[in-house]
């Protein structure tokens, strides 16, 4: 994974990580199940990466695909990677959030958690 490429758009152009520091970035990479896109030489072009236990729960974060690769199907090529991944297939769950990509997602088989009410989360401040 080209770690400076994935700090940069994380922590200057997403809007969820922003100022996200590269030590945080790489402990998250090395604490997850990571994805990438690369293109004919090489190049990172999209990154996502999962945090799990592969049997109950996953976690869907960090999806991005770089500005210049968007619209010619790296997005689909991405997720086909990693919902089809034979380490999460047997996954329950698989979770995300997004403020903009709800309609790719539900391509996917994403949607609202079901029964909301059972779901409880501990936000820390900053």
């Amino acid at each position: 994974m080209d770690i400076p490429l994935i700090h940069q758009y994380l922590s200057q152009q997403s809007y969820w990580a922003k100022g996200r520091s590269v030590e945080l970035v790489e402990k998250s990479i090395d604490n997850s199940l990571c994805f990438g896109v690369f293109d004919e030489n090489e190049n990172q072009i999209a990154f996502a990466r999962i945090a799990t236990d592969f049997v109950v729960f996953a976690w869907l974060m960090d999806v991005f695909v770089k500005e210049s690769h968007k619209g010619i199907g790296v997005g689909k090529l991405l997720m086909d990677a990693i919902v089809y991944h034979p380490d999460l297939t047997p996954v329950k769950g698989i979770g995300l959030r997004t403020n903009d990509a709800h309609n790719f997602y539900r391509k996917y088989g994403f949607d609202s958690i079901p029964d909301p009410e059972t779901w409880m989360f501990k936000m820390r401040s900053k």
